[in-house]
């Protein structure tokens, strides 16, 4: 499927929201892979952080059958201090006006900051990842708005800096959901139109090992919401603390009970930092699922 190739500033409008349509009706879950163009980042901090590095690691990503491909140049690990806007668009700039005109899937920036979401946006990019989900830039809204670009809306208790100290939830699925539903009556308040708009529960982001697992196990219980799930549970603590694997990509097998879970309650994107091994198993359990007769 062919991608924005060139830059998709406000003149690209037509042509992004035809790809994003085409992208949410394909048959089965899209893989969002992961590029982390940080040095501190929880799995893979400083292995893509130089320009090379990273472009390459793009690529590879590209090449093992992303669907799209999830930018970011600031850690948003728990306990991580903001990075200043200008270093962030240092990272991620570049990195996005290469790629643009050479891949052919669409490139997502994982930022809360507008001010790089807009330069991404004008550099090639065509999706908003924003954790804070609207919230902590007030122009974000606007400018995605503006551009009519997809906006991936997560939920988070807290911050960063603050959101693992010690999460507490009265009722889990219904306050998030009800995060959801003001977050979304926001979004579409400030013209963004309703099939732009993807929800995160947000895996890992203030959130217990229990809290994650319930959301999992759980998910389905989103979508009466009425919009497509993403999911994120990729080499997060929770499987390092099942599996007793180190941060990193000995958690990648972990990662796939997760995704399984997530694709059967009815996620429609899931963010991995292993594409290839997302891909097999998509595979798989599509082959299984098509069999006549099947019980899912």
């Amino acid at each position: 499927m062919a991608g924005l190739t060139h830059s998709s500033g406000l003149a690209e409008i037509p042509e992004r929201r035809r790809i994003w349509a085409a992208l949410l009706g394909a048959p089965r879950p899209l893989i969002m892979g992961v590029l982390n163009i940080t040095p501190d980042s929880f799995t893979d901090g400083g292995l893509f952080f130089d320009y090379a590095a990273a472009l390459a690691q793009a690529r590879s990503l590209v090449a093992a059958g992303a669907d799209l491909l999830d930018i970011g140049g600031e850690s948003t690990r728990p306990f991580a201090d903001p990075v200043p806007l200008s270093e962030e668009l240092r990272r991620v700039v570049p990195v996005i006006e290469a790629l643009a005109p050479e891949i052919t899937i669409p490139i997502s920036i994982d930022t809360y900051k507008a001010e790089v979401a807009r330069a991404a946006l004008d550099a090639g990019a065509a999706v908003i990842n924003d954790i804070s989900a609207l919230r902590f830039d007030p122009g974000m809204a606007a400018l995605a708005a503006a551009y009519q670009a997809p906006v991936i809306l997560m939920h988070m208790q807290g911050t960063p800096r603050d959101m693992q100290r010690q999460p507490h939830y009265d009722d889990l699925m219904g306050e998030i959901k009800a995060f959801f539903r003001e977050r979304l009556d926001f979004a579409l308040s400030q013209g963004i139109p309703q099939d732009l708009l993807v929800l995160d529960p947000g895996i890992g982001f203030g959130k217990t090992g229990e809290h994650n697992l319930e959301i999992l196990n759980r998910l389905d219980e989103f979508l009466d919401l009425g919009y497509p799930l993403l999911i994120g549970p990729s080499r997060k603590a929770f499987i390092g603390r099942i599996t007793g694997q180190p941060a990193g990509e000995e958690r990648d097998i972990g990662t796939l009970a997760a995704l399984a879970v997530s694709v059967l309650r009815g996620a429609r994107l899931i963010r991995t930092h292993n594409v290839a091994y997302a891909r097999q198993f998509l595979a798989v359990l599509d082959a299984i699922r098509s069999v006549p007769g099947g019980t899912w």
